[in-house]
């Protein structure tokens, strides 16, 4: 595999471990749910929360990893001149800080929650359930910013432009978890998008064969 190949393809691992995050996780208890219910919970599911996180965390570097290949790819493809492709990083960055939060919230509740008091566990329930705005913050300018820069200077399909543009609205509206999930989208096409791209320029940069040696001249009469 050529190694040039990771660095935009991490955006895909990226959206795996997240959902394999979720699976793992499973619903967690409401903000507003009884203390019985939500200690039960977390007691009853501590290693399954602490994993959940683990792999959350994970997601994070590889969107991390995936981000600097995205703003080399902007920067080059596109024309962009450090604008928009530096807010686009900057949205990525706040959904990493975002996302890492969460998996130390979850990490925390799997580890402690039968060794706090209940009031604890309870607030700490309540960011895990309701702390979104950073999230939702950089998946707005993450998508605007990568909308805009592919609806201004191309390089990528104007699909996903308009694509991560409407994702980017509705991230700073109620209905901004689904944007985050939707975010998903934007970052596997363009990660293939990406991958694409670098695979074009390894086989232009291929140097051609050798040519053949002349044949020997003929030997004088």
């Amino acid at each position: 595999m050529n190694t040039k190949l990771i660095g935009p393809l991490t955006g895909v691992l990226f959206v795996l471990l997240i959902i394999v995050s979720f699976i793992v996780s499973g619903e967690t208890p409401d903000a507003n749910d009884s203390v019985r219910s939500v200690v039960s919970f977390y007691v009853d599911n501590d290693s399954s929360q602490q994993a959940a996180a683990g792999i959350l965390a994970l997601s994070c570097v590889a969107l991390l990893f995936f981000l600097a290949s995205l703003r080399r790819g902007m920067r080059a493809v596109t024309g962009d001149e450090g604008g928009l492709s530096t807010a686009t990083l900057l949205g990525g960055l706040m959904i990493a800080a975002g996302a890492s939060i969460f998996a130390g919230i979850g990490f925390t509740l799997g580890d402690v929650a039968d060794d706090i008091p209940p009031s604890a566990t309870m607030a700490l329930n309540a960011l895990n359930s309701d702390m979104f705005f950073t999230i939702a913050v950089g998946t707005a300018v993450f998508n605007l910013a990568l909308g805009l820069a592919i609806l201004r200077h191309g390089g990528f399909p104007r699909v996903l432009g308009w694509l991560a543009v409407v994702v980017g609205i509705v991230g700073i509206t109620p209905l901004g978890f689904f944007a985050f999930m939707a975010t998903g989208i934007t970052i596997i096409w363009t990660s293939i998008v990406l991958a694409g791209q670098v695979s074009q320029e390894e086989g232009s940069a291929t140097p051609p064969p050798p040519a053949a040696p002349p044949p020997p001249a003929a030997a004088a009469p």
